[in-house]
């Protein structure tokens, strides 16, 4: 269990390092951070609570222990299994962080049109599954398998 959890950290670590850095960088980066600033407010305004301030790193330990969580997920099935499980789970997180923020009102984010912020934010979230993948066989031995 404990490896799950710390490999899911690693990815949501990576992943989150990927995102943070890219957006002071790249024009069209993917802006989840915007996504989850407006997913906290939403939330809490919904049952009469005001947001934190500073929301922007409300958002960034929101997404660490979200992500951390899905990425832990990459244990199911072992160690033979947590490369694959890694890139179905980012691919599954990257697709889902693409098409669902608009469905679940919270809009686009702020370049969601470009086809290059679909593909970068679809690729970084893959680049977290396999950063769990790979921290979960570096924690884990072959001979426990």
């Amino acid at each position: 269990m404990l490896k799950s959890l710390g490999s899911g950290l690693v990815g949501a670590c990576a992943l989150t390092l990927i995102h943070e850095t890219a957006r002071r960088y790249i024009p069209d980066a993917p802006r989840m951070d915007v996504v989850g600033m407006r997913a906290i407010a939403k939330t809490m305004r919904a049952v009469d609570v005001e947001p934190p301030t500073p929301l922007h790193e409300a958002a960034l330990v929101g997404d660490l222990v979200s992500n951390s969580l899905f990425y832990s997920l990459v244990g199911a099935g072992g160690r033979e299994d947590a490369l694959r499980n890694g890139a179905l789970l980012g691919l599954a997180a990257g697709l889902g962080a693409v098409f669902l923020p608009e469905p679940l009102g919270l809009g686009r984010q702020p370049t969601g049109r470009a086809s290059a912020t679909q593909a970068m934010t679809v690729a970084w979230y893959l680049a977290g599954g396999i950063a769990a993948a790979a921290a979960y066989r570096a924690f884990s031995s072959e001979d426990e398998d």
